[in-house]
């Protein structure tokens, strides 16, 4: 007998953060909810990084999520907007975190490829792939489905990124 796995996808982002809840049972996946997190742009950075960090703590007490997975920040030409975009990911690592729940991180080309079946599918194809494979899913955003599609991409992983994991805490020895 299988036993039901619920993970939370997280994309980060400092203005909006995604995010997604599936439960994965052997092989299967089903939609529990999605969202997007948003701060105020006119508040200054630490505000906006509450805002987030409670917004993540709201998702996390109503869905009680097992696992969580969050995508790695990629570095882009604007070096302001990607320390930005670090610490909206820092809160997204934070939460799930402080409640010892394990993480996934995965690169963005992965969840592409893992959800769309190439690594460079645009945000319309990740929408209409999510759909395909979760027929119930609603999402308000982008930020949603490619929160969804980062959960999707930790149930198909999620046993290599825990191998993964004891080794490295085994070299780390």
């Amino acid at each position: 007998m299988n036993s039901t796995i619920r993970i939370l996808g997280i994309d980060p982002g400092l203005r909006n953060t995604g995010w997604g809840v599936i439960d994965v049972v052997g092989t299967n996946l089903k939609f529990v909810a999605s969202g997007t997190v948003r701060s105020t742009q006119a508040r200054p950075l630490a505000e906006r990084l509450v805002e987030l960090h409670d917004g993540l703590q709201a998702v996390m007490s109503d869905h009680r999520p097992d696992e969580a997975a969050v995508e790695q920040t990629f570095v882009n030409k604007d070096a302001g907007a990607t320390l930005k975009l670090g610490q909206a990911r820092g809160i997204a690592l934070l939460v799930p975190g402080l409640q010892g729940l394990p993480i996934g991180e995965y690169l963005p080309n992965l969840i592409k490829k893992t959800v769309v079946g190439a690594g460079h599918g645009d945000k319309k194809q990740i929408r209409m792939m999510v759909k395909v494979l979760m027929p119930k899913a609603v999402f308000n955003s982008d930020d949603a489905a490619d929160a969804l599609a980062i959960a999707i991409c930790h149930a198909h992983h999620r046993g290599a990124a825990a191998a993964a994991a004891k080794v490295a805490a085994r070299i780390g020895q």
